[in-house]
């Protein structure tokens, strides 16, 4: 039997990773409460522990500028390659 990974919103996690650093309820209180184990409760609160001094620093803007122009190049390749395949299928006869 194949199951599939429930993903969460970036939403969803920060609201729990907020409550976990806030500390008014266990990592076991809140995993019951959201209904998601309480180690990714503790790398959600982990991760937005490390991210916060990226807030503050700039360097998120230009990770973000980066990434987004990675993201240009790779549809660009996408498209190539969507190209390239549609007109190898048309002379193969297929």
């Amino acid at each position: 039997m194949k199951t599939t990974r429930k993903r969460y919103s970036e939403d969803f996690k920060a609201k729990v990773a907020l409550e976990a650093i806030r500390g008014d309820l266990t990592l076991a209180e809140l995993a019951a409460k959201h209904g998601v184990h309480h180690t990714m409760i503790a790398s959600w609160k982990r991760q937005a522990i490390e991210g916060m001094a990226s807030t503050f620093s700039g360097a998120g803007d230009v990770a973000k500028a980066v990434s987004e122009s990675e993201v240009e190049k790779l549809h660009a390749k996408i498209g190539q390659l969507v190209v390239e395949r549609d007109f190898l299928a048309k002379a193969f006869g297929r």
